[in-house]
Formats: structure tokens, sequence, C-alpha cells
């Protein structure tokens, strides 16, 4: 497999620097990205430059994964408009370790001599003093050089000017590269295409001081079609941790995906080879109603990152939603799990000793809670046959519901129609 031309047919390439391409066809080669560690989680926006590793690694050379603990106490001003907060020394360990356990989950750390490997720039930043760093590497580099970077430029031309901080980033990332050059035989830095300037000043530095050649590859940065950004709702990012992201919501997340954007994402975020994204294509274009595209993209894309398991509860919430899936199937949730599902529903809580003695459904519905804006409204649409409670049509206004009826000991789902959830949250 050649790793560049992989990248190429699935739209990923954006820019490469000149013998790149020769120096991987002629054996194994290492190479590395860097991972923002300013959450204890990545998101799917860092999933390109995931997916860009495991294809390094595929095709056969050796994957870095450098987490930025010292550059993360520094911030990154490309593509921001804004100095971020820095982060103190603890927040970045708890950080690294949830990056890191999910970066194992895609690339392999244990193939022998392509074996994946982490490293944390904190370790070689952390006693290197700032005469030190002037000294052997701020000499290097020009503050022409730097000052001509358009990330640079952009800041300094803006409202808020740029810290000192800030300006030398670029100077501490192309250490990294020289450091990894030097120590790990890293000859290849990866990266979003609005990091290429900082990785160039990387190659050039290892040029500078020691003479030695390196290289730079960038990848197209993900948009959407509709030019929003990828990778955020009107909830916030979307989390590769469970924990922050329901793996339902992840698996709607790309199961929403437009039919332009899927034909995109389904080169770029999945491994299926040529032939069979040409074959699923075909398909969509032949019933783009049946989403087939989208369907293949969310499956991947889900069991590579939250597993079979919370990919079929994933589904199986799905049909609960929007299918005839009973029930007993939030039994299988936990309160969590149950909460994430109806995320964004309406829900009400009411206390335990309203159900004890039984409550029948107006009440309920238009009483305890604000399913109906009125009494008369709930009895005349349960009257029509519109209401359930628990996937149940209520059959009369009069209905008596109590605790048996809850799921989970604490939950009551009522409908109306079919696709108008509320959840009734049932406390002690």
């Amino acid at each position: 497999m050649n790793f560049v031309e992989e990248l190429r047919w699935r739209g990923m390439l954006h820019d490469i620097m000149p013998g790149t391409e020769e120096l991987l066809n002629k054996g194994m080669a290492a190479g590395y990205i860097g991972f923002d560690p300013t959450a204890d989680s990545l998101h799917v926006g860092s999933l390109a430059q995931i997916m860009t590793l495991i294809h390094f690694q595929r095709a056969g050379h050796k994957p870095y994964a450098l987490v930025g603990g010292a550059t993360g106490m520094v911030g990154d001003p490309s593509g921001k408009s804004a100095e971020r907060n820095l982060l103190s020394e603890e927040v970045l360990q708890h950080n690294l370790a949830g990056i890191q356990s999910q970066l194992e989950k895609f690339l392999d750390f244990n193939s022998g001599a392509n074996s994946a490997e982490m490293v944390n720039n904190y370790d070689w930043f952390k006693d290197f003093s700032f005469l030190n760093f002037i000294r052997d590497v701020g000499k290097h580099i020009t503050v022409n050089y730097m000052m001509a970077k358009d990330s640079v430029k952009n800041r300094i031309s803006g409202d808020t000017g740029m810290s000192f901080t800030e300006f030398t980033y670029q100077l501490v990332q192309g250490y990294d590269f020289y450091y990894l050059w030097k120590h790990k035989n890293c000859v290849l830095q990866m990266g979003g295409s609005d990091q290429w300037g900082n990785i160039v000043t990387g190659t050039e530095l290892i040029r500078r001081k020691d003479a030695g050649e390196a290289y730079a590859l960038t990848t197209q940065l993900i948009k959407k079609s509709d030019g929003s950004k990828f990778g955020k709702t009107e909830g916030g990012n979307i989390w590769l941790d469970p924990q922050k992201t329901s793996p339902y919501k992840f698996y709607q997340f790309w199961l929403n995906t437009s039919d332009a954007d899927a034909k995109t994402y389904v080169r770029i975020f999945t491994l299926f080879d040529e032939d069979t994204i040409i074959a699923l294509e075909t398909e969509q274009d032949a019933a783009p109603h049946l989403r087939t595209l989208q369907k293949a993209l969310a499956k991947d894309i889900t069991i590579r990152v939250h597993g079979e398991a919370e990919y079929e509860k994933a589904i199986k919430s799905s049909e609960f939603l929007f299918g005839n899936t009973g029930i007993e199937f939030l039994n299988e949730l936990n309160d969590d799990e149950v909460i994430g599902l109806f995320e964004g529903v309406p829900n009400f809580a009411i206390a335990k000793n309203e159900l004890q003695q039984g409550i029948n459904a107006v009440d309920l519905l238009a009483g305890v809670t604000a399913v109906f804006p009125s009494k008369g409204e709930a009895k005349k649409m349960i009257q029509g046959g519109g209401v359930a409670i628990n996937k149940q049509k209520i059959g009369a206004a009069e209905d008596i519901y109590n605790v048996d009826a809850l799921i989970n000991g604490k939950y009551l789902v009522a409908q109306k129609g079919k696709k108008n959830y509320y959840l009734i949250i049932v406390g002690g």
C-alpha cells in the first residue's frame, strides 16, 4: 500500500514537500502528528488526523502520536483569533491519559518494528531552560522568517495582537520535530493544512541546526458542504468519549450527514476500499432515501470508536424513538443512557408520591406535568387515540397510572402522536 496514493484517492492530501513520496516508497519511515491536550477526550475533528496515522501504519510505516503536554501550556495561534487559556500541569496529565486510551483503539502499539508510539513533548521541555532554548534553538530561526507565517501575520494585524508566548509557539513545535528527528529518527511530520507553516519551521530548524533532511505533509481541513463547521452541533462538539457524547448521539451525528458530505466522509473516515465505496455510492444514487452511505459510514465509525455492543444499542435506540421497538428496551439502559437518549426532549420531574395512590392519565399529563397545556386538550387527544404512555396507547382519560408503570423504577415516557416524546422523571 502506497501511503501518499491512499491519501490522494481518498481526497485527504493537501500539501506535500518535494521528495516525501520518494522517501516513503524506499521502505519503513517514522512520522508523527501532534494532538492538542486541551480536553481529556479527542473529538471528531481529530479523527481525520487519526485516520492519517492509521493509513501511515497500514502502509508499513511507524506512527508517533505526540501529545502536547508542553505546547498545551502555550497555545497554538494557527487559525485562532484569540489567545486561549493555559492549562495547569495537573489538568494536562489527566487530559493526556484520556487521549492516550482513545488513540490505543485506533493504532497498533504492538506490531513489531512499526508499532505505534505515544510521546509527550513535556518530557523533553520540562528541564529545558529558557536561556538554553534561545541559545540552542532561537538563534537558528530569524524573526523575519517567523513573521512571514500567515498564522502570525493574521494575529498581529488583528484587534487583540499576539503575546510573545504564542509568537514562540512555532519554535517550540519546530523543536518537537527536531527532537523526534534526532532521537526517534522521525523524518516526517503530518497535520492539517493550517499546520503547514509550523511543520515547515521544524524542517527548517533540522536543516539549519544539523544540516538534516526532514519532510512535511498536510491533509485537507474537513469542511461541510453547507459551509458550517465540521464536528459541531447545536449542542457543541461531538466527542469520542462516551461520557461526553453518548454512542447513540455519536451514531446519529454520522447518520444525519448530508448526501454530499457522506460521499466525502466515507472516504476520509472509514477503511473501506475504493471498490466498496463505489458500490455504496452506486446504491446511494439509485435510492437516496435509503441512506445507504450514511448507514455504512455511521456503522463503521461507531463500531471502531465505541465497539459492536454500543453500535447495536445505538441502532435499538433509533428504532425505539423512530420505529417499533418496545418500552422494555429502556430497561437495558442505565440512567445516563436514558437521559442521553431523550436529550433535547421536554422532560418533567414529579415526586413519587404523586403516583403512590395512582393518578389518571389527564391529571398526569396536564396536571402534575405540562405535556398538554390543558386538561381539555389532553382528554380530546386521548379520546382520538393519539396519546401513549410507555408506548401503550391510553385507552381512556380515566386510565390510572401508579409506580408499577415506572421504567427502571423512575421513568414514564409519554407520546403525543408518533414522534413527540416527553420524559417524566419520578423522584423520591
